[in-house]
């Protein structure tokens, strides 16, 4: 079976709604909760829903660039340009579990590991967008292991929502069965 070079028009479109919501709901749920990593949240349930509805590689990279782009478009939260790394390497974790097994989407268990795994990477993107701001590099480490670990939390809890919603579309022919 020859591999498609191109998205298609409806992969497209809903790989842009996964990153639209990804944006929409960081800036429509700026809640002051005070529980660092909450974004991730919605981040992973729409990164695996991405992924899960276009099972294709470079899906959820691309719906996290695309919000990536949008962020820094609106001024969404600080390190301008390097914002991208919080939305693509999370992406780019979340197409790699694709490779290693392509219907994680439908699974609870794969889902969760995936969605911790992809949140973990906010330990990265923490301390590089710390480091060129310029902390002291203690505090950049104490920062980004207390945001990441609840980052964790949140993004295995948001990433348990996708399994149900990809199994409906596949039950109602919406997206395709095949991975």
């Amino acid at each position: 079976m020859p591999m498609k070079k191109q998205f298609t028009l409806q992969e497209a479109i809903c790989l842009g709604f996964c990153a639209s919501f990804i944006v929409i709901t960081r800036a429509g749920l700026r809640l002051h909760l005070n529980i660092p990593g909450h974004a991730m949240f919605f981040t992973m349930f729409f990164l695996i829903l991405a992924r899960g509805c276009v099972p294709r590689m470079g899906a959820a990279t691309l719906a996290g660039l695309v919000a990536g782009l949008l962020s820094m478009l609106l001024g969404m939260g600080k390190g301008g340009p390097l914002i991208l790394l919080k939305f693509v390497v999370p992406g780019l974790i979340v197409d790699l579990g694709g490779i290693l097994y392509a219907g994680f989407p439908g699974s609870y268990l794969a889902c969760a590991i995936i969605g911790a795994s992809a949140s973990a990477s906010r330990f990265l993107t923490i301390v590089v967008v710390e480091w060129v701001i310029g902390m002291d590099w203690s505090l950049i480490l104490q920062h980004a292991a207390f945001s990441s670990a609840f980052g964790v939390l949140f993004g295995a809890a948001g990433s348990l929502m996708a399994p149900p919603v990809v199994r409906r579309l596949k039950g109602s022919g919406l997206i395709s069965s095949e991975p």
